[in-house]
C-alpha cells in the first residue's frame, strides 16, 4: 500500500482524455490505497464523468489557443497566469505528491503549477501524434509514457490504460445488465455503433440509412448517436441513446463495433476483444486514422474513411464479419496479439515507485 501517498490527476474534454486518467486513477486508488483526486473544466466531460467515477472534481479555467484569432492571443499570458495559480491552489489544497496528466485544456495549467510548486509529474500520451499540452509537459521536465512510437513527444512506449475488466464477464452480469437496459435480444447479434462523446453525423447518417437492411438481416443496433445531435428515427431492432455510460455492458453484449478511432476508443475496443470497423474523424494530420493502423494491419479491424462511408459501406461490411465465422473468429484471433494489456496497472506501479524514491 502506498500509504499517505496523494496523486492529482489532470486530463479533461473529451472522454478520450478523461478514460485513460481514471484507468490509472482507479488502480492506484483501489490496489495501492493512494487518495486520488481530478483537477478539470467547466467546459469538459469531466464535470459528470469524473464523480459518477467515485473522484472529488475541482475545476480551474480553460485555456485553449485562438490560433485563428489572432488578436485573443494578447489575452492568452494572463488567462495562462490565472489558470495556473488556480491549479497550484488546487495542488496545495490536496497535498498533492504526484500530478498525472493525459492532456487535454486543463493538462498544461497543471504541468505548469506542479513544476512550479516541484511536484513531480507524469504525462500518457494517447494519440498518434502528441498534442502540444504534453509536449509542454514533457519540456517542462515530466515523465512520459507514449501510447506507440514516434508521437513527437520523448518517453517510454507503454501502449493506452484501460479500465480494469474491460471485456471481462466472466459470469454473463454485464451482458445481462446491458440486454435489459437497452431492450435487445439476447439471441441476436448486435452492432455497437457509436461516435464518441460528442456523436458523429457521418455514422449516424449512415446508420439511418442501414438499419433496415441490418434488421432484416437477423442483426439488431445499440447506437450512440451523441448528445448534440437530434434523435434518429426509432426502428424495430434498433435502440438509440444519446450516450452511452455503462460501456462494459454494451461491450458485453456487442458482436462488433461501428466508431470513431480515437486512441482510447481502439485500445478499449482491442481489450474487449471485440471485431470494429473504424471510421476516423477527418481531422488534423490525420492521427485518428494511426491510431487504428496497427489493428487494422493485424486483420483485426477494419478503416473506411469518413467520405466513403455511406450506409451501404456499412451493411457490407458488418453482414461481411457477422455472417463468416471464419472471418469473425480471425479477427477476434489477431485481437490476442493487439489489446490494450495491461497498462493501468504498469503506470501506476511505476508513479508509486516514483513517489516512494
Amino acid at each position: 500500500m502506498a500509504d499517505n501517498l496523494t496523486v492529482v490527476l489532470a486530463g479533461g474534454g473529451t472522454a478520450g482524455h478523461i478514460e485513460p486518467a481514471l484507468a490509472v486513477g482507479e488502480v492506484l486508488r483501489d490496489d495501492h490505497g493512494v487518495t486520488v483526486s481530478a483537477l478539470g473544466t467547466p467546459k469538459g466531460l469531466e464535470t459528470s464523468i469524473v464523480p459518477a467515477r467515485g473522484f472529488e472534481l475541482a475545476l480551474i479555467d480553460p485555456v485553449p489557443v485562438p490560433r485563428k484569432q489572432p488578436l485573443k492571443l494578447l489575452a492568452l499570458p494572463f488567462k495562462i497566469a490565472k489558470s495556473v495559480g488556480q491549479a497550484r491552489k488546487v495542488l496545495r489544497d490536496a497535498n498533492a505528491d504526484v500530478v498525472f496528466g493525459t492532456g487535454g485544456y486543463v493538462s498544461a495549467s497543471a504541468y505548469m503549477a506542479a513544476a512550479s510548486l516541484r511536484i513531480p509529474f507524469y504525462i500518457h500520451e494517447t494519440n498518434a501524434l502528441a498534442g502540444m499540452a504534453n509536449k509542454l509537459g514533457v519540456r517542462l521536465g515530466g515523465t512520459g509514457f507514449n501510447a506507440v512510437a514516434n508521437s513527437g513527444m520523448k518517453g517510454e512506449v507503454i501502449g493506452i490504460p484501460v479500465r480494469p475488466g474491460v471485456g471481462a464477464d466472466p459470469d454473463g452480469v454485464k451482458a445481462a445488465r446491458g440486454y435489459a437496459q437497452w431492450n435487445l435480444d439476447p439471441n441476436k447479434k448486435t452492432v455497437l455503433v457509436t461516435g464518441g462523446s460528442q456523436g458523429a453525423v457521418r455514422i449516424n447518417d449512415a446508420v439511418a440509412d442501414a438499419v433496415g437492411r441490418l434488421d432484416a438481416a437477423g442483426y439488431q443496433v445499440l447506437h450512440a448517436y451523441g448528445q448534440k445531435n437530434d434523435a434518429p428515427e426509432p426502428h424495430s431492432g434498433y435502440t438509440a441513446v444519446p450516450y452511452i455510460e455503462d460501456m462494459e455492458a454494451a461491450y458485453a453484449v456487442a458482436d462488433v463495433v461501428v466508431c470513431r478511432s480515437g486512441a482510447m476508443t481502439v485500445a478499449e475496443v482491442s481489450a474487449a476483444g471485440l471485431p470494429a470497423v473504424y471510421v476516423p474523424l477527418p481531422h488534423g494530420n490525420g492521427e485518428q486514422g494511426l491510431n487504428s493502423v496497427h489493428v487494422v494491419e493485424a486483420g483485426a479491424a477494419r478503416c473506411i474513411d469518413d467520405a466513403d462511408f455511406t450506409g451501404d459501406v456499412l451493411v457490407e461490411n458488418v453482414v461481411n464479419i457477422l455472417s463468416d465465422q471464419n472471418t469473425y473468429d480471425a479477427m477476434r484471433k489477431a485481437l490476442k496479439d493487439t489489446g490494450a494489456g495491461n497498462v493501468a496497472a504498469e503506470i501506476a506501479q511505476k508513479i508509486v515507485d516514483g513517489a516512494k524514491r
